[in-house]
């Protein structure tokens, strides 16, 4: 039972839940006006930074989480749950909910 974490955070997931970041995308239209974070449609697309151990099977097989630390993921709009922790804001999704890895 490994898990994976970029930086040190006092969140450890559990389970085949995974923690990430929402990529921030400051938003400037013509003229200059910059649309505040409230106004702002929340970005699905995040960056992983913990990844948990996986999900136990009734036969006892663990099935591991099928991302890794670092990876940019798609996930489902209202599927996370987002926390604060060190005023760094993240979300807690589990492995299911995560649509995609977006490769470049």
């Amino acid at each position: 039972m490994t898990q994976q974490t970029e930086k040190k955070i006092a969140l450890r997931p559990l389970g085949n839940r995974v923690i990430a970041q929402r990529l921030e995308q400051e938003e400037t239209f013509k003229g200059g006006i910059i649309v505040p974070d409230t106004a702002k449609k929340k970005q699905e697309t995040a960056k992983v930074v913990a990844v948990g151990p996986g999900q136990t099977t009734k036969e006892g097989t663990l099935i591991p989480v099928p991302v890794n630390v670092g990876d940019l993921i798609l996930m489902d709009k209202y599927a996370a749950q987002e926390v604060t922790i060190e005023n760094e804001d993240y979300v807690i999704v589990k492995g299911d909910d995560i649509i995609a890895i977006v490769t470049q």
